[in-house]
């Protein structure tokens, strides 16, 4: 079957498809996909051809004939959009090259619709497993967007599509916003604790840790304590990548028992005094930690033997009052 013949057969599946759902409704996706099965089962001229109607149920396409493809796809809303499947492609049957999708819109007015699937992904939703999003009609897909074709995004190993997914996302955050998913490498991996906590309840070694990353990704902390935003990626850091809520972030760094832990009523600036306090735990964050986030909050990739250099340089620019590179990390090579 050549591709030509099994788009004029999809065009027959979806006639007969929409005359059915016109008249009367499918109420159930379970439903709408076995009568796409035996619409097309009725249609397919070659007895060799045999539709199987106990697939496995995470397999991708949800129908195969040889090496056409037939997503299945259905709705009770007046929507062409749907999320579709995850990007990791894991039940992908193999023997498919091609792939479609039949949509079953019953909001509305009823209707059945058939495109090409690479022609439909529009989005990727970011949640647990990133997932596709699916529109019959977008004006542009995703992966035109992305500057890969889907054949060769399908077959890349996992990190090479979250460079792609991660690209596309970034540029469309809002001002504020953050990616709380950040795999880069092949093997690294960021798991959100479950459980979301409180700041004030950690151990002082966690929040040691914790304010020596802070610091070191978001070196606009330094600027004037009358700025109004110098705290927001801190919170959104401590957050999205640790599950930690930070009331007063403030508190982080320009507390007395972080600033002047012994009380010793020498004054100076509290931000200087509270980094000066923790280098040695920001020089071991700035060899652990994972390069994406980097790229992430600072929009360029660091290695790890220059990130306490970078990181004074951009500190040096936000501070007005005070120069950190002159009093911070004296040894480090300038």
């Amino acid at each position: 079957m050549t591709k030509k013949d099994f788009e004029s057969l999809l065009d027959s599946v979806v006639e007969t498809l929409r005359s059915e759902v016109r008249a009367v409704p499918f109420s159930t996706a379970k439903e709408f996909e076995n009568r796409v099965r035996e619409v097309v089962q009725d249609m397919i001229d070659d007895p060799a051809i045999a539709i199987d109607f106990n697939p496995h149920p995470q397999a991708f396409p949800d129908i195969a004939i040889g090496a056409f493809g037939i997503e299945v796809k259905f709705t009770t809303n007046d929507t062409w959009r749907s999320v579709a499947n995850s990007v990791l492609e894991t039940n992908r049957i193999e023997d498919v090259k091609t792939v479609y999708i039949v949509f079953g819109k019953m909001g509305g007015v009823p209707d059945v619709k058939w495109s090409e699937y690479e022609k439909c992904v529009v989005h990727v939703r970011t949640s647990h497993v990133p997932r596709f999003e699916v529109e019959i009609g977008a004006p542009r897909s995703l992966f035109k967007e992305m500057g890969v074709s889907y054949d060769d995004f399908r077959v890349s190993e996992m990190h090479e599509k979250m460079h792609y997914i991660r690209q596309y996302a970034r540029e469309r955050l809002k001002k504020g916003e953050r990616l709380w998913w950040l795999e880069d490498a092949h093997g690294e991996e960021h798991t959100l604790p479950i459980q979301a906590r409180l700041y004030t309840q950690l151990s002082n070694d966690e929040k040691t840790r914790l304010r020596a990353e802070a610091v070191l990704l978001c070196p606009r902390i330094v600027q004037s304590g009358r700025s109004r935003n110098k705290y927001y990626d801190v919170v959104l850091y401590l957050l999205t990548y640790h599950g930690v809520l930070c009331h007063q972030a403030r508190d982080l760094f320009s507390a007395g028992s972080v600033a002047n832990p012994n009380n010793d009523d020498d004054g100076g600036i509290y931000i200087q005094r509270a980094i000066a306090l923790i280098e040695p735990e920001i020089r071991a964050a700035a060899a652990r930690m994972d390069g994406a986030l980097f790229e992430e909050y600072w929009g360029v990739t660091v290695p790890p033997e220059r990130r306490i250099r970078e990181w004074l340089r951009r500190a040096d620019e936000f501070a007005q009052d005070w120069r950190p590179s002159g009093v911070l990390f004296l040894d480090e090579e300038r």
